[in-house]
């Protein structure tokens, strides 16, 4: 089973300035028009780049994206690659962008 985290939860510990290890999985270019902050190394090239994750294998790390889909096959990558305590962004970007904007 695989750990979440909801947009909700994500806003709480932003607005709470908490320190967060992100890790966007989306595409350079979808990082560049908007993000939140974190390591940008897009899922496609995640296999190849585990040794340029800034973050250690114990640490939380929260993958985001757009939708929460390739965020949710980087967190599968990474567990299989012996990161513990990966979390995946439910719903992605677009998810925590509708909740903040109802606030």
């Amino acid at each position: 089973m695989h750990q979440q985290i909801d947009a909700e939860a994500l806003s709480r510990r932003i607005q709470k300035r908490e320190p967060l290890n992100l890790l966007d999985v989306r595409e350079v270019i979808e990082y560049h028009t908007f993000n939140i902050g974190g390591q940008n190394i897009p899922a496609g090239k995640l296999i190849h780049n585990f040794s340029n994750i800034k973050y250690n294998k114990t640490d939380e790390i929260i993958v985001i994206c757009s939708a929460g889909i390739r965020s949710a096959a980087a967190q599968a990558l990474l567990a299989e690659s012996g990161f513990t305590n990966v979390l995946n962004l439910t719903g992605g970007l677009k998810a925590l962008q509708k909740h903040n904007s109802k606030q």
